[in-house]
């Protein structure tokens, strides 16, 4: 570069490469593409997900590390980082169906995933069947010629309904129907659906795998090579790819997300064994406690409870209002899964666009409050809950 004059050698600074050493961490590739010497190789690239880097929608070093550690840890065969948790549950969605399709899910849904499956049936003429997520024989029932996909959450949004995921991904398995299960709730620390029969695992990576609400992203994740290939061919002209930015910080979190999940799941059995008793709450939604219907099947299917669970108030709508806005270290905010406690009332943020029908379908009640448990000491936090609830 010194045969250049100052302007050409500004736009072009020395890269030196990196010999005889390595960064402890995972570096941020924060370039839109990369440069080659050979044009047969860069063509090559363009047409495979493990290829060499060529461009950032496709991917990069630092978005494919982020990749392959959450395969490796959901024990699949492929993953594709997306931009937003619906980033990667519309590429799933849009990329397996087709108009007049048959779409199966279980009733107790992400408020999300919900709209998504109602925009959906609206625009392209899907058709879906809500089942309990704990009933194969529903599952069976429901099927048709047409059924292409059954979609469930390991732990449901807000309730916190365990799927029965070998019983159900069983079911589609023996009918050639994909399964796909939101696994964002329990994280591979509780949960890995892919073990259980799952075909396709998503999680949004904003919650529990970053872990400190500073990141945006999602991920899917593949148990077959060949869909995850095919899939990502459809993934990069949708568009919905991840930020090498983003994907490091949710790297940087993901490394002490076993230590978390243990403190989220300690300091939930806390606050909800607590809540239970106490004559402002008419019931608390937390797998763990042996009152919640998904008590048995969580312990069979799940290492840990959860960090995330819902109560309703008594006083209905009026006192989860006054709770919410009387809470001084929780945090009245939308998320979930981070290092600090937020509370949030379903029915007009996560679950907005439901209708009354669909609440009540989904057991969200006006005086339904969403607590995500964060890792504060746990007497601070119930110090806070009760004098809220007081």
């Amino acid at each position: 570069m010194t045969d250049f004059r100052p302007e050409t050698r500004t736009v072009h600074p020395p890269q030196p490469p990196v010999q005889d050493s390595r960064p402890i961490t995972m570096p941020i590739y924060q370039t839109s593409g990369f440069t080659f010497d050979d044009p047969a190789v860069m063509a090559e690239a363009m047409g495979r997900p493990d290829g060499a880097f060529v461009y950032g929608r496709y991917t990069n070093p630092t978005v494919r590390s982020l990749e392959l550690a959450v395969a490796g840890l959901e024990g699949g065969a492929g993953a594709i980082a997306t931009g937003s948790g619906m980033g990667a549950i519309n590429t799933v969605l849009l990329g397996l169906l087709e108009p007049g399709d048959h779409l199966i899910a279980q009733r107790s849904l992400y408020g999300g995933t919900a709209a998504m499956i109602n925009e959906l049936v609206g625009r392209f003429g899907i058709a879906v069947t809500y089942v309990p997520e704990n009933d194969p024989d529903a599952l069976r029932a429901a099927v048709r010629p047409e059924t292409r996909l059954v979609y469930l959450e390991t732990i449901s949004n807000p309730m916190t309904l365990v799927a029965d995921l070998p019983g159900m991904c069983a079911v589609a398995r023996e009918l050639g129907i994909t399964s796909v299960v939101d696994n964002t709730f329990a994280t591979p620390m509780l949960c890995r659906p892919i073990e259980h029969g799952a075909d396709i695992v998503l999680h949004s990576t904003t919650k529990y795998l970053s872990g400190h609400t500073d990141v945006v992203g999602g991920i899917a994740i593949f148990a077959d090579a060949a869909r995850y290939e095919k899939m990502w061919h459809f993934a990069i002209e949708l568009g919905a790819s991840a930020d090498p930015f983003a994907t490091w910080l949710t790297l940087r979190g993901l490394q002490t997300l076993a230590l978390r999940m243990e403190r989220h799941c300690s300091n939930a059995a806390f606050l909800a064994t607590r809540l239970a008793g106490h004559p402002a709450v008419a019931a608390v939604h937390w797998p763990g406690l042996p009152s919640h219907p998904s008590y048995e099947a969580a312990g069979k299917l799940l290492s840990g409870f959860g960090g995330v669970f819902s109560f309703d108030l008594a006083g209905g709508r009026a006192a989860g209002e006054k709770f919410m806005s009387s809470v001084r270290l929780a945090l009245l905010a939308p998320s979930l899964g981070g290092v600090e406690t937020l509370v949030l009332h379903p029915a007009t943020t996560s679950h907005r666009s439901l209708s009354a029908e669909e609440l009540a379908r989904n057991g969200i009640g006006e005086g339904t409050v969403r607590i995500s448990v964060g890792i504060e000491h746990p007497e601070d936090l119930w110090a806070d809950v009760s004098q809220a609830l007081a």
